[in-house]
């Protein structure tokens, strides 16, 4: 149904506008009335309104400068004035200011029918014209903010090197606030749980807790929500602790907390991160997320575990600390990458447990992300990948921890070996071909 507003002067005109024609049965519903220009400004205020049917001449503001005042503020509202036919030439010089038709009167109750029939269609077709643009922008936003989420999910997982792609990509992405050198930020990872009884209930509200999430946080500058596809049923926000921002952790989890269990009826399970200072600490604050989520407690319903771990407990895994276990396994040098691990992971490591499990992570991702380049992501990868996630979480078998690292090690550098190897048979392969295509030719 579309809405109208009647503005006449004389209450008795508007009276007669509502007997002329069935509105119902044209599609169209009066919703206000107003006595002049002015009275119709507030009721356009407080109605939704695509049609406003206006007398010309009115005391306080008349016809023509509400029709001004609808182009302005209301483009989308039909505007049809009603006029006598002293003012016929006057409103015909101002269809192009906000007027979209005209009547005369008194009014004709056919030409009344006519009018609402044409500008029903013309209602229509700007509601359509309006769905279709509304659907785009809204696909576009998904998208960008999927592009986000992605880029977000290669900073605290993916080795990068180049701040100045880095800071490239984040400008482009509209993320450039993660950029200040005193940048400081917290992860929490969110997971859920279901004790209703009703098997497969939590994956069936996997995207429903997504799409919530993300919605919680789309109003809130300096949060950013994101997946990984390693962690099912699990959600993580970026928080960047500015006091710019009023982003407050612990405010943050209630809010999570209340609104999942409200909506959804789902129990959470949260990890809240260590505070980190710059982009290289990302994937330290990530990790301390995971790790603190990780301590949760089962069968037990919604929980907030809290990760403080000293700054200085926690070994520096640096930039070249990762080049070197890149470096070993794109050598396919299985002893280098030992040797690493062993230097970082191994018993003469004086360092805490929880200090070697972001450690181990950091490598667990790295190995990930080289996986990911040489296309290893066979189910023995993924496997591998989860099974070894899980003994890092039980925080208590550093040497089962090393054995999974350096088995998934092993399957990609025999990737690498066997990528190498081919792409060699291929090249060998192709000068074969050209060779005795051009030899023949020559010699035929």
């Amino acid at each position: 149904m579309r809405s109208v507003l009647i503005v006449d002067d004389e209450i008795q005109i508007r009276k007669g506008l509502r007997w002329k024609v069935d509105w119902e049965e044209a599609g169209f519903h009066i919703v206000a009335e107003a006595a002049n220009g002015e009275g119709a400004l507030a009721k356009l205020e407080e109605e939704k309104v695509d049609l406003v049917m206006t007398d010309i001449r009115m005391p306080i503001m008349d016809g023509i400068e509400l029709a001004r005042h609808c182009r302005e503020k209301y483009p989308h509202v039909k505007v049809i004035v009603l006029s006598g036919y002293s003012d016929f030439e006057y409103v015909k010089s101002l269809m192009k200011k906000g007027v979209r038709d005209y009547l005369l009167k008194p009014v004709d109750p056919d030409e009344l029918a006519e009018v609402l029939r044409q500008m029903k269609e013309e209602i229509d077709q700007d509601r359509t014209r309006q769905l279709e643009l509304d659907q785009v922008k809204r696909q576009a936003r998904t998208q960008f903010q999927e592009v986000q989420e992605q880029y977000l999910l290669s900073l605290v997982k993916e080795e990068w090197f180049q701040y100045s792609l880095v800071k490239e990509r984040l400008e482009q992405l509209k993320l450039d606030m993660l950029l200040k050198e005193d940048l400081k930020v917290q992860f929490i990872s969110v997971g859920v749980r279901d004790f209703s009884g009703q098997a497969n209930r939590v994956n069936e509200l996997r995207m429903a807790f997504q799409m919530l999430c993300k919605e919680l946080v789309e109003q809130r500058p300096g949060i950013f929500a994101f997946y990984d596809l390693s962690y099912t049923n699990m959600m993580h926000f970026l928080i960047v602790l500015d006091q710019n921002f009023d982003n407050h952790p612990d405010r943050l989890t209630k809010m999570i907390q209340h609104q999942i269990n409200k909506l959804l009826k789902l129990e959470t399970v949260i990890g809240t991160g260590n505070p980190v200072t710059g982009l290289s600490e990302l994937k330290t604050g990530y990790i301390s997320s995971l790790l603190a989520w990780s301590q949760n407690q089962l069968n037990h319903h919604s929980q907030v575990i809290n990760e403080h771990v000293k700054r200085e407990e926690l070994m520096d895994f640096s930039p070249d600390l990762e080049k070197h276990i890149i470096n070993a396994i794109e050598q396919m040098d299985m002893s280098r990458f030992q040797r690493e691990l062993e230097s970082l992971l191994g018993e003469t490591t004086a360092q805490s447990v929880l200090s070697s499990s972001i450690v181990a992570n950091r490598i667990l991702f790295c190995l990930g992300s080289i996986a990911k380049k040489y296309n290893v992501e066979n189910s023995n990868a993924q496997q591998l990948i989860w099974e070894c996630q899980q003994v890092i979480w039980q925080l208590n078998d550093q040497g089962k921890v090393i054995a999974y690292l350096t088995q998934l090690a092993e399957l990609i550098v025999a990737q690498i070996y066997d990528t190498r190897s081919t792409d060699g048979r291929q090249i060998v392969d192709g000068v074969r071909r050209y060779i005795d295509q051009y030899y023949g030719m020559i010699f035929h």
